[in-house]
């Protein structure tokens, strides 16, 4: 295996036996893309295994992209054209009261996009095939050997065709979902509940317009939501209490214009399903998100309800979070690579578990039955409608916006906080982030410190006195109100 900390791009030509790689990335889900995006435009070789084969569909379950998830795809040139496929919504309504007002978010993404998840892989496969990553579709995993060589980790494969391969990398990462099966060569259990069985999903058209751009309620025993793509298709989830059903049984049209009519006391007309299908809900997160060399991210380490839409964003701010680590501790960029891979647990299993408790209490809300459930739901919709504070906190949760990481102790107030859009000499901060750079913002006149890592210097354009560390995945790694070159310089090898 070669030393080089940054080997050529490119895969070697298939055989029973290949060329190590940086990174084996196992899913093609939108985790799977951001991840291997990142990786190969750091100059890494990368290859990503799916075991579907390459077809663009339209049968995805994601459809809501919040304000942090698309200030990451702003860093990355790409969020401008997603909201251009689908519609914005400033404000949500809930349950009849609860009304949620997005357009307070501070960010330039002030509104909930809704967009097929399809829209969403396009724009990031499009643009992981044009840095360079190896792409395998009809493959799947079979094994991981992490015994023959203590810096490889050695996946076995099998084609379509049943032709079995072998490839060994420096890192591995699932992204292969619920039944990721990288999680079970890992032989990590995966704890958690069925939450809600037998939820109706279809894309739909409607003869009516409902009053409200996002709909949901919940009345009795069943609860459905509704939001429009703006294309004159609307994503259409409704479930009832009366009738469970198993995933495999069959669905119709009918069943979930039955589930609406009790919700909302209307169908809207709905009529001609693009797609409809039948789901269950679980609440799991693995316990550990780093095993040696090999990571779990998105679904492959947390699923919970579909409530809040927040499963495709959590995966890919995992995936945001994970990139940077990894291409800084393969291109030698940090003192104590195997603290920073470790972190990555630290920092995204905490957020994990908080989205589990956040969809699971709106899930719940929907489902309350009994007068006192439905009384508990009153208070809890009152009191986040009308107290500011507590509406600010939950815009922020579900968003993305407010999620912040823990700071070692001593730490300045602003690390471990997402960084905003700042105004900065060299530009918008979140563009300067997408070269996968750190981005050092100090006074006018300091000079650039000499850092190991690639570093982009830049100052505030106002009289400003902190200096701040951005990382690449737009949190504070570091921040002073003093000028502190040695503790600067600690920060940057670190």
């Amino acid at each position: 295996m070669t030393n080089d900390p940054t080997p050529a791009r490119g895969s070697a030509a298939h055989a029973d036996h290949e060329a190590t790689v940086d990174v084996l990335i196992v899913g093609a889900g939108p985790t799977g893309l951001l991840l291997a995006g990142d990786l190969a435009a750091q100059g890494l070789s990368v290859t990503l295994v799916e075991r579907r084969r390459h077809e663009a569909g339209n049968v995805t379950r994601a459809f809501a992209v919040h304000a942090r998830t698309l200030e990451l795809l702003d860093s990355r040139g790409l969020a401008d054209e997603l909201i251009g496929t689908g519609t914005t919504l400033t404000g949500l309504r809930l349950f009849g009261r609860l009304g949620l007002d997005l357009s307070r978010l501070r960010t330039r993404f002030p509104f909930l996009l809704i967009t097929p998840q399809y829209e969403v892989e396009r724009l990031l496969e499009r643009r992981a095939r044009a840095v360079g990553v190896d792409f395998r579709y009809g493959v799947e995993l079979t094994g991981l050997d992490r015994a023959a060589s203590p810096d490889t980790v050695t996946a076995s494969l099998r084609a379509a065709d049943g032709t079995p391969t072998s490839l060994a990398a420096r890192y591995a990462v699932g992204t292969d979902g619920v039944r990721s099966s990288v999680r079970q060569a890992l032989g990590l259990p995966f704890p958690g509940e069925s939450v809600i069985r037998s939820i109706v999903l279809a894309d739909v058209r409607l003869t009516e317009e409902p009053a409200e751009l996002l709909t949901v309620n919940g009345v009795g025993d069943a609860f459905a939501f509704m939001a429009p793509f703006g294309d004159g298709w609307y994503r259409v989830m409704g479930w009832n209490r009366a009738h469970q059903a198993d995933d495999s049984d069959p669905v119709e049209l009918d069943e979930l214009r039955e589930i609406t009519r009790q919700a909302f006391g209307t169908d809207y007309g709905m009529h001609d399903a693009r797609w409809i299908s039948r789901f269950h809900s679980d609440e799991r997160q693995v316990p550990v998100y780093r095993s040696g060399r090999v990571f779990l991210a998105g679904d492959a380490a947390h699923v919970h309800s579909p409530a809040g839409g927040q499963g495709m964003n959590t995966g890919l701010q995992d995936a945001a979070n994970l990139a940077w680590k990894l291409a800084a501790a393969l291109r030698g960029h940090t003192t104590d690579p195997e603290a920073l891979l470790d972190s990555y647990h630290a920092e995204r299993h905490p957020v994990g578990a908080k989205v589990l408790r956040t969809s699971g209490a709106l899930v719940r809300l929907a489902m309350a039955r009994t007068p006192l459930q439905r009384a508990a739901r009153t208070l809890i919709t009152h009191a986040l409608s009308a107290v500011r504070p507590v509406s600010d906190r939950a815009i922020g949760m579900i968003s993305g916006i407010g999620i912040t990481y823990r700071a070692p102790r001593g730490s300045h107030r602003l690390t471990g906080k997402r960084a905003p859009d700042l105004s900065l000499a060299e530009g918008r901060l979140h563009q300067l982030l997408g070269g996968g750079t750190h981005v050092l913002v100090t006074p006018a006149g300091t000079s650039e410190p000499v850092s190991v890592a690639p570093l982009l210097h830049t100052h505030w354009t106002n009289d400003r006195g902190t200096t701040l560390l951005v990382r690449p995945d737009g949190y504070i790694g570091w921040a002073s109100d003093h000028d502190d070159p040695e503790a600067l310089r600690a920060a940057l090898s670190r």
